[in-house]
């Protein structure tokens, strides 16, 4: 298992992020970091992710997929998502 970090930037304005977080969520493990970076804990490779998270963005938008691992830092996440980074890094 290891644990990605996912990050977009949606170029239309107004757009509607259900198929993306649905898409996200079905990894299983999952934190939504920050406004448009989640984290996922899986098998899957960051290829396979990237194909499978492709299919709900437009041609225009953007999209990054790598592994993360200890040592991070961060600083102004609440206490759920501290904890969650912790026990995933």
């Amino acid at each position: 298992m290891a644990t990605y970090v996912i990050t977009y930037d949606l170029s239309t304005p107004g757009r509607n992020y259900d198929d993306l977080y649905k898409r996200i969520k079905a990894y299983g493990v999952w934190a939504h970091v920050v406004e448009s970076t989640w984290m996922v804990v899986t098998t899957a490779t960051a290829t396979s992710i990237r194909d499978h998270l492709k299919k709900a963005l437009d041609s225009n938008d953007k999209l990054f997929v790598g592994v993360v691992s200890a040592p991070a830092a961060w600083t102004g996440l609440d206490d759920d998502m501290t904890a969650w980074l912790k026990n995933h890094l």
